[in-house]
């Protein structure tokens, strides 16, 4: 009866309850890689996991026996209530949590140098170089190289390692793509670096994990993986677009603004990105003219 009992249990709030807990991760997202980063990051995630289990499922399981076992009404369970310590027990419980404790210290010193976000990616392709401003409420991305821009759609060519400059031109928010993987900050007047690659093709939710004002539920972006040549045609098909990213045109961006259209500009005034971030090294406001001092790309 009381197996039964569990079972109706389970199947009306643990497997719902369990599925809700792993839905919640970004709908799962970080459980579906789809890139170098984002595998090690699983990998680490479900080897946490697993060393917690191995004192989470004993530790329950004897709560439930001890409960059953020595109820009250079990007449057949022995009381020792003058009971002693024991080696082995005791040899148990301090060897296990300090073999994990050492487990987790190896993994956390080796993983935080292999997935450092600083660190390039191994790599025979040359990286795309993509420069990342984070506005109220919308994502701008530039491309150097390429002289392009886009908002609020970020495209990559699949197995092409990606290096982001970030910065922010309004309060400090998050950039993350889940399924790319290692999250970090944009900050006004800072320069953070970030390494990621995609090695299948398919669009991939980005967004903004902290909050910054009431525009952040809506502040996210397309990430789209192509393949070689379809990026390459999609660099001359915004190098086509009759929009430019002038400073002029960055000020009137630079405004809250709910659910910019995704739009990609064909060319981009030099050294915008150091300018963006340059513009808050004193409490002037950003002129309209671009110095001449501040053309220089952040590029390294």
């Amino acid at each position: 009866m009381r197996k039964k009992s569990f079972g109706r249990f389970f199947k009306s709030i643990g497997l719902p309850l369990a599925v809700f807990l792993f839905s919640s991760c970004q709908g799962g997202s970080l459980f579906d890689p789809k890139g170098p980063i984002g595998s090690q990051e699983k990998s680490l995630i479900l080897i946490t996991f697993a060393l917690m289990l191995i004192v989470a499922i004993p530790v329950f399981a004897m709560v439930i026996w001890f409960s059953v076992r020595y109820r009250e009404s079990n007449k057949k369970a022995t009381y020792k209530p003058e009971w002693e310590g024991s080696l082995k027990i005791e040899t148990v419980i301090w060897l296990v949590p300090v073999a994990i404790i050492a487990v987790l210290s190896y993994l956390t010193w080796v993983k935080t140098i292999d997935l450092d976000p600083y660190k390039p990616i191994a790599s025979t392709e040359r990286p795309l170089h993509v420069e990342v401003v984070s506005l109220d409420w919308n994502w701008l991305f530039i491309y150097p190289d390429e002289n392009i821009a886009s908002i609020n759609k970020l495209v990559i060519p699949e197995g092409r390692p990606v290096t982001f400059d970030l910065t922010s031109a309004t309060v400090m928010t998050s950039f993350f793509i889940p399924q790319l993987g290692s999250q970090i900050y944009a900050m006004a007047g800072m320069t953070t670096h970030l390494n990621l690659e995609a090695d299948a093709t398919g669009t991939f939710l980005g967004e903004n994990m902290e909050y910054s004002g009431s525009g952040y539920a809506s502040m996210h972006f397309d990430t789209v993986s192509l393949p070689q040549d379809q990026f390459a045609s999609w660099v001359q098909t915004a190098k086509a677009s009759p929009s430019r990213m002038t400073l002029t045109q960055f000020n009137q961006l630079n405004t809250p603004t709910l659910n910019y259209p995704v739009t990609t500009y064909s060319s981009v005034d030099p050294g915008l990105f150091n300018h963006i971030v340059h513009s808050f090294d004193s409490e002037m406001p950003m002129p309209q003219a671009m110095p001449a001092d501040m053309t220089t790309s952040t590029k390294k």
